[in-house]
C-alpha cells in the first residue's frame, strides 16, 4: 500500500504521522532560537490525502514560526509598560505569509541556522506516488485537501 511506503519515508524524520478523517498530518521542529526570556521555533508541517479511487495524492507543506516568552513593553503599538507576556505565531497559507516553501525557507533562513532539505520529503512522496500509479497534486495553500 502507498501509505506504508510513505510511512517508511517519514520514519527517517523525528516527527509523528497522525491521521484524522483520511487527512494525514506530519510535523517536526527544524530549528530553535533562544534569547533573554524568549524562545522561537521553526516547524516543518505537511498534510496530505490519498484518494485511492481517483489514484491521486494531494499534498501541502509549510514552515511555521512560533514564539513564546516575556518581552519588554515598548513599541507604539504596545500599550503595556514594563515586562509583558507575548506569544507570536506566523504561518503560511490562508491565514498568514504565503509562498512556496522555498520562499519561506529563504525568509526564515535569515533568522535561523538549519540544514533541513525541505524538498526531500515532498520529492520522496511524489516519487512513491507516481511509482504506484498515482497523480501527485502539490498545493501551497492546502485548499482542497
Amino acid at each position: 500500500m502507498l501509505i506504508d511506503d510513505i510511512k517508511k519515508i517519514l520514519s527517517e524524520f523525528p516527527g509523528e504521522l497522525k491521521e484524522k478523517d483520511g487527512l494525514y498530518y506530519f510535523e517536526f521542529v527544524v530549528a530553535e532560537r533562544k534569547a533573554f526570556l524568549t524562545k522561537k521555533k521553526l516547524t516543518y508541517k505537511t498534510k496530505f490525502r490519498i484518494d485511492d479511487s481517483a489514484k491521486e495524492v494531494k499534498f501541502t507543506e509549510m514552515l511555521k514560526e512560533s514564539g513564546f516568552g516575556l518581552s519588554m513593553g515598548g513599541g507604539s503599538d504596545e500599550m503595556t509598560p514594563g515586562f509583558g507576556f507575548k506569544k507570536e505565531v506566523y504561518k503560511s497559507g490562508m491565514s498568514g505569509r504565503e509562498g512556496t516553501i522555498e520562499e519561506q525557507s529563504n525568509l526564515f533562513g535569515k533568522k535561523y541556522e538549519y540544514k533541513f532539505d525541505y524538498a526531500k520529503i515532498r520529492k520522496a512522496i511524489k516519487a512513491k506516488a507516481e511509482e504506484a500509479g498515482y497523480k501527485f497534486d502539490y498545493n501551497i495553500t492546502g485548499i482542497g485537501l
